[in-house]
């Protein structure tokens, strides 16, 4: 059996049924040379192969399908919501989802019922990140930007993205403010606005360039 090409759970299945008998019929020592060979065969953890070659290799009928829980409406929500608050991430969109529903329903910009209402507030993080990457597949692309130059900036100073509701001071929101005008040519101020997300302290820093 050829080992490099990833098996499938049917081949795995047919692979270990032949492997039961000669484990059943084995000695200690004989059982764990057979382990080796199985788990290099199929890639499955040691403990797994135990309880698959002692147990039942039938696999099980489903006894229903899957049904999507969430509906094209909710989807339909999801983007609206995201596009009124400049498509934040996953983790930042999700916990503002019903509270933000029900204002831009007050403001006509959106209708929802209930049900609906009730959805967006029991949706988990990971089904708002694949519905953000169903909505992203719709839209145009955008050209790609040239590689950016190496900044040591960015290699001394931690960023990433972090919980809307993160407990320990000293995490910051980092914003950069334009005040060019109606024009972005030449030389003006900006202003670096850095928020504590825990205790809220704001730190301005103005900068020319």
């Amino acid at each position: 059996m050829n080992t490099e090409d990833k098996m499938t759970i049917d081949e795995r299945r047919k692979y270990l049924r032949k492997m039961k008998q000669r484990y059943a019929q084995a000695n200690r020592k004989e059982r764990g040379e057979l382990l080796d060979e199985m788990e290099a065969v199929v890639g499955l953890h040691r403990k797994s192969l135990i309880r698959l070659v002692n147990g039942s290799l039938e696999r099980r009928p489903r006894q229903r399908e899957r049904s999507t829980r969430y509906k094209a409406d909710v989807t339909g929500a999801i983007r609206a919501i995201a596009e009124s608050l400049d498509h934040p991430c996953a983790e930042r969109l999700t916990p503002n989802l019903e509270w933000m529903a029900k204002h831009l329903t007050k403001h006509g910009e959106l209708e929802v019922i209930e049900p609906l209402l009730e959805q967006l507030g029991q949706i988990s993080i990971s089904t708002v990140k694949r519905r953000l990457a169903t909505i992203r597949q719709d839209q145009p692309r955008r050209r790609r930007r040239p590689p950016r130059v190496s900044n040591r900036a960015l290699r001394d100073v931690p960023m990433g993205r972090i919980a809307w509701d993160v407990q320990e001071p000293g995490h910051f929101e980092v914003d950069l403010v334009h005040h060019s005008g109606p024009s972005a040519s030449g030389q003006y101020a900006h202003t670096l606005q850095m928020v504590c997300v825990t205790s809220g302290w704001t730190e301005p820093k103005a900068v020319l360039g």
